[in-house]
């Protein structure tokens, strides 16, 4: 809570090991929670990112404030460990003490979300940083998870995309709060906008906010100012919605509940209900069709002593 980056580093690591002292170290934690503006930044890979983060994070630390990080990478398929290194292509803010820089591996969260990237926040949150972004994979529509671990859903496209832009709105589309056109200064940028425009004028949101589209160029650091300006003024709307607001908040906490839950569970399952040899003997039972999955489930379950109900 003091902000020791040695301590942040070891509790993220406690949590993404799974160590036994991270759920009492979280517990402690979360009533220190909730004073951060988490910002959830998502969309195309290439799209500009993670020079997006870089760009707005500086713009944040010129205002003297704290910046957490937390880079979701893909995980690599030997070691599960984060495969891309953002914390390579972020060097510029490495040294400096008021920005902290994490990677996590997503090992295989199709969501682009690591399993313990909300811990990560909460973590941060409780160390004292002001701003915390979440850079995503990647990944698709997939990345609707993104919105669930943010406060501030920012989307991220580029020029040229075409009919990308058409095969994004039935998910991404959804859940950005601001859009941002990065690499403005390519062909192609006012059709871009245009189509956004469009979609969005189609898309009704409950909470009657209408996202902004901000055109940025972020290596040349245009737009940044504009982007900043657009996520605070989704930060106002959401205050001055107060009660309208905690629905959001509701649903985040919700999602939070049941990725535990589920993690729980299955830990409980393959720790009580089955042994290893036993689960691959009954993948292979059903890998050559001797057995169903459905009733393999149920048994599991039934040896937990929670019958499913018919």
């Amino acid at each position: 809570m003091s902000g020791d980056k040695r301590a942040i580093a070891r509790a993220i690591s406690a949590v993404e090991d799974e160590q036994v002292d991270a759920a009492p170290l979280l517990k402690t934690l979360f009533p220190h929670t909730g004073r951060a503006l988490v910002i959830g930044i998502t969309g195309a890979p290439g799209a500009g990112k993670s020079t997006l983060v870089d760009k707005l994070a500086a713009l944040y630390r010129a205002e003297n404030q704290r910046v957490g990080i937390v880079a979701v990478d893909p995980s690599s398929p030997f070691t599960g460990g984060a495969i891309l290194g953002d914390r390579i292509r972020m060097q510029s803010m490495a040294t400096d003490p008021g920005i902290y820089i994490r990677s996590m591996a997503s090992r295989g969260h199709l969501g682009g979300v690591a399993r313990a990237t909300v811990d990560a926040v909460s973590i941060l949150d409780a160390a004292g940083y002001d701003k915390i972004i979440i850079e995503t994979v990647g990944v698709g529509q997939d990345e609707v998870d993104v919105v669930k671990a943010s406060e501030v859903t920012i989307v991220v496209l580029v020029p040229g995309m075409g009919d990308g832009v058409q095969t994004m709105k039935a998910g991404i589309m959804e859940i950005g709060d601001v859009f941002v056109i990065n690499k403005a200064d390519r062909e192609g940028v006012f059709r871009t906008e245009r189509e956004l425009e469009l979609l969005l004028s189609i898309t009704e949101r409950e909470d009657g906010w209408s996202p902004p589209i901000v055109k940025t160029i972020a290596t040349e650091n245009q737009g940044l100012d504009k982007l900043a300006q657009a996520i605070a003024s989704y930060r106002d709307f959401t205050a001055a919605a107060g009660k309208e607001q905690d629905g959001r908040r509701t649903t985040i906490a919700e999602h939070r509940i049941m990725e535990m839950l589920r993690e729980r569970l299955v830990r409980l399952a393959l720790d009580k209900g089955v042994s290893e040899g036993e689960l691959q003997s009954m993948a292979e039972s059903v890998a050559h069709r001797e057995r169903d999955p459905y009733s393999v489930v149920d048994e599991i379950i039934a040896r937990l002593g929670m019958q499913r109900d018919a």
